[in-house]
């Protein structure tokens, strides 16, 4: 699954990457081109994207998807 985010706050990514560490799938944080992949578990790796612009939140974990639906802003493409 993947979800089209923009955050706005680092509390919002904290509560985010927060939420991954929980999952037992893999969540990624993508860039839109696909150039930076990042894994959301991974704290320090945050800081690769730039969160300016939509982010890809990639998962297979539904559970996952659902507890961050309200966390940030969701972009329909």
């Amino acid at each position: 699954m993947i979800t089209r985010k923009i955050f706005r706050s680092i509390d919002e990514l904290q509560l985010v990457q927060y939420y991954a560490t929980l999952s037992k799938e893999d969540v990624g944080f993508h860039s839109e081109d696909g150039k930076i992949i990042v894994d959301a578990k991974s704290f320090i790796g945050l800081f690769g994207l730039d969160f300016a612009k939509p982010i890809l939140v990639v998962s297979e974990d539904e559970d996952f998807h659902k507890k961050i639906k309200n966390i940030g802003e969701t972009v329909e493409e």
